[in-house]
């Protein structure tokens, strides 16, 4: 269910909420920016729900909760994206267990006064959390992941049915009418994959993957129906998630941790070689805890980031999930900035708060306490 009553938002207000993380960002051609992120519960956990934010004013405000992914009790929305399609609609993602299904809603009219959603739909299985890839040739490719079963966050009785594990690419010919699988890749030592696909000069597709040991790659030499033997792409990462995207420029942007001790470090990066060497680099936020970003680029070149601070999952008291920043921040650079290794553009801003919960008042006085 996608929830759109004002009404029934208190439940997912700031103060009800002990953690929050893994953001997604999208920013419509009339300015509108919309930030998605997930909570519910103490930790990544079965109640999860998946919930999206708007700023009207560029990023110095943002809105309360104006959707909300949460069906029902025994259920976790978890993993939301936002993209931002050829034809200017905005799509929002989630993926739901126990179906392990990718559901998405679609609004037509992002920048409307009263925003309107479709019906929510399933279009693939088990998770997608990285925006789609356009081909040149008009293919959009989507990025669902099958997790290894040794994966788990859940309980034995969550895990993925059986099927082909893989980092999937499905296609949709029709402007996301249908969407059905393509191909996938098996990239050893594969860690909740978090993929994203890009086109390369020569018409070949490059496959990044989260893995136990930094990046993994794999190469489609005939536009994603099969992919070459997974290797490492040589790209070092503290298992995580990244970003890489097209620029309008023709440069890649890749946002990843670089001269990482654990998830520090969180730098934007620029190739002009189709990701053979990364020439430019600009720290973002060198701070502990930093992770999970997501980009878009809109047309006059501003780059919108957001990334997540400080989660406060998985705490062993309130008092510890309290303590942490548990901050959805915003970023705006330019690819100028990157190739200055510095703010250097009017407008740019680097990690301001899109989101940060406070003190928690919610209906459970200590959700810790379980009977």
């Amino acid at each position: 269910m996608l929830i759109t009553d004002p009404a029934a938002f208190e439940r997912f207000s700031d103060e009800n909420r002990v953690w929050q993380g893994i953001p997604g960002v999208a920013v419509t051609s009339g300015g509108r920016i919309f930030v998605c992120f997930y909570s519910g519960g103490i930790k990544e956990e079965i109640g999860n729900y998946a919930l999206v934010i708007k700023s009207d004013d560029g990023g110095a405000s943002f809105s309360k909760p104006i959707a909300v992914a949460y069906p029902e009790d025994g259920f976790r929305c978890y993993d939301p994206c936002l993209w931002i399609d050829p034809l200017g609609r905005l799509w929002f993602f989630w993926a739901r267990m126990p179906e392990h299904a990718v559901f998405c809603s679609v609004c037509e009219d992002p920048d409307a006064d009263t925003l309107s959603w479709s019906a929510p739909r399933v279009i693939g299985h088990d998770v997608m959390m990285n925006k789609p890839t356009v081909l040149s040739t008009g293919e959009w490719l989507f990025p669902i992941a099958v997790w290894n079963s040794d994966v788990r966050s859940l309980p034995p009785e969550f895990d993925t049915p059986n099927r082909p594990y893989g980092s999937y690419a499905y296609i949709s010919l029709d402007n996301g009418a249908t969407i059905s699988p393509l191909g996938f890749a098996d990239v050893p030592d594969r860690r909740f994959d978090e993929h994203m696909i890009y086109e390369r000069g020569d018409g070949s597709l490059v496959m990044l993957v989260r893995t136990r040991y930094g990046i993994g790659r794999s190469v489609s030499l005939d536009r994603g129906r099969t992919w070459g033997p997974g290797e490492d792409s040589g790209i070092a990462g503290p298992d995580s998630r990244f970003f890489i995207g097209r620029l309008r420029s023709g440069r890649l942007l890749m946002i990843n941790h670089v001269g990482f001790s654990g998830r520090n470090n969180l730098t934007a990066l620029l190739s002009e070689d189709d990701g053979a060497s990364w020439k430019y680099s600009m720290m973002l936020d060198p701070r502990s805890t930093v992770s999970y970003p997501d980009a878009q680029q809109v047309e006059d070149g501003s780059i919108f980031i957001v990334h997540d601070r400080e989660r406060g999952g998985f705490r062993k008291s309130l008092n510890e999930a309290l303590s942490s920043a548990r901050e959805i921040l915003l970023s705006r650079i330019t690819e100028e900035d990157i190739m200055n290794g510095r703010l250097v553009s009017s407008g740019s801003f680097l990690c301001r708060i899109a989101n940060k919960l406070g003190k928690y008042k919610g209906s459970t006085p200590d959700p810790y306490i379980r009977f």
